[in-house]
């Protein structure tokens, strides 16, 4: 198993033990592939939700870049969302993982299809 594929797994697995949902698969992976390298960062890997700045770019290069959604206080609602679900006290909260379910809470999945 390739090492993308193991981190695909353990995002797999954070999405059911943290938010009670089955992944799509196919999803999961697409988003996963998109991140790109940083994922193989430990830094860069996990997202900073107590970071204005780190917040700052995941609405700006994800949401409104990648997802082209139009910037707005939807925006934040949706991340809040997403980071309350997830657990405010988790402090590993994987890249991959925000961006699937934020994904999926804006119903963007067609971005990757």
């Amino acid at each position: 198993m390739s090492k993308r594929d193991e981190l695909i797994e353990k995002y797999a697995k954070d999405i059911k033990d943290k938010f009670g949902k089955s992944p799509d698969m196919e999803l999961l992976r697409k988003v996963t592939i998109g991140c790109g390298p940083s994922i193989y960062n430990a830094d860069g890997e996990v997202v900073a939700a107590s970071d204005p700045d780190e917040v700052a770019r995941v609405k700006n290069n994800f949401l409104v870049k990648k997802l082209g959604l139009s910037d707005g206080p939807e925006l934040m609602d949706g991340i809040n969302k997403v980071v309350d679900d997830y657990g405010r006290s988790n402090r590993s909260k994987y890249r991959a993982v925000m961006y699937y379910m934020l994904t999926r809470h804006f119903g963007k999945e067609s971005v990757y299809h």
